[in-house]
């Protein structure tokens, strides 16, 4: 089983009421059960939503409590996304899923890269960390492989 950032597969959960779903990320559900999540969803917030960005870091920093996540309205949605990251790790360990694909530039999760206003800075997202730290390995749908799935 893989965890998918549900956006990844159509579903209309990214702040804007829209999806980015990548066809080849559907095409592995002939290969592997897909279980779709949208962390921020599960944080609690609306869909649509003010865009957010976490500021002052990383999701490692939200983390360890030093940076924050603030939507375009200037509202603090750090325990929504903290929350978000908790119920998709529990997800996880519930199923005992080894492997996610997440979106990338997410504040949630973004891989390899973070947006932070028009800026695409490198740094991951609050679940990608947390992921990461239970022990899920954690690819960007670019990075899609059989390596990946064979794993």
């Amino acid at each position: 089983m893989i965890i998918v950032s549900s956006c990844l597969l159509g579903v209309c959960c990214r702040y804007d009421a829209t999806h980015s779903i990548d066809r080849t990320i559907l095409s592995l559900a002939d290969l592997e059960a897909i279980i779709p999540v949208c962390p921020e969803q599960l944080g609690g917030l609306t869909t649509p939503r003010p865009p957010a960005q976490i500021v002052k870091g990383s999701g490692i920093d939200v983390l360890m409590r030093k940076a924050k996540v603030i939507d375009s309205e200037n509202r603090d949605v750090t325990s929504n996304f903290l929350t978000g990251a908790e119920m998709a790790l529990l997800i996880a360990q519930t199923l005992k899923i080894k492997k996610a694909i997440l979106k990338e530039r997410s504040p949630s999760c973004g891989v390899h890269y973070i947006k932070k206003g028009d800026l695409l800075t490198k740094g991951s997202g609050v679940t990608t960390e947390l992921f990461r730290r239970n022990g899920i390995r954690v690819i960007s749908s670019a990075e899609i492989n059989k390596e990946f799935l064979m794993s």
